[in-house]
């Protein structure tokens, strides 16, 4: 079955507030949340399981100084949720996730700037980057995807479903309201990048 833009209608300022007006959400392939904690600079130790209700307020109850996040496990994928976030769109981290895997985030903040990336192996290979628009080159492995894009979406800015679209086509995962709301987030605050 192949997604559509409905399909997302539900990540929406109605039912999720305070995520769908700034969020950040990262996929990183091949690691587990405490291996992605290590990877970032964390102690996993440090770090708290928490439902995503828990895991927002708890957000908005810390300082916007710093890094606060969620990680949970999506088949063979890390999921992380970052409320008012943005280590999925700091280039610098990006690529030095994605060293020996596969990326993908998509990024909103609160004045609707938007982003999403895909990397591979250290290297970003497509992106949409705020009033720049989408990347020159688009690679055979999204083009499909894309032209549907262009074709049935244009009107919509990329959080709005076709990020949604973009990310499912490059992980395999459909990202639903029960598997945000469901998953279990192991939660703590990233140091600073040095």
């Amino acid at each position: 079955m192949i997604a559509t833009f409905d399909d997302y209608a539900w990540f929406s300022y109605e039912r999720f507030p305070e995520l769908a007006e700034a969020y950040c959400f990262t996929y990183v392939r091949g690691l587990a949340p405490e291996q992605l904690v290590v990877r970032l600079g964390g102690q996993p130790e440090d770090f708290t399981p928490m439902t995503l209700e828990e895991l927002i307020e708890t957000r908005y109850r810390n300082s916007y100084d710093t890094a606060f996040l969620g990680a949970t496990t999506i088949g063979d994928w890390v999921f992380i949720v970052e409320p008012n976030g943005g280590l999925g769109a700091d280039e610098k981290i990006i690529t030095s996730l994605s060293a020996g895997t596969r990326l993908v985030s998509h990024f909103r903040d609160v004045e609707g700037v938007e982003y999403f990336y895909w990397s591979e192996d250290g290297k970003i290979r497509f992106c949409f980057i705020a009033d720049e628009g989408y990347a020159e080159e688009v690679p055979d492995e999204v083009m499909r995807t894309m032209q549907r894009i262009d074709a049935d979406y244009r009107h919509l800015y990329p959080s709005d479903g076709p990020a949604f679209l973009l990310a499912e086509d490059l992980t395999g995962i459909t990202l639903t309201p029960e598997l945000l709301e469901g998953s279990t987030y192991l939660c703590g605050v990233i140091p600073e990048p040095r």
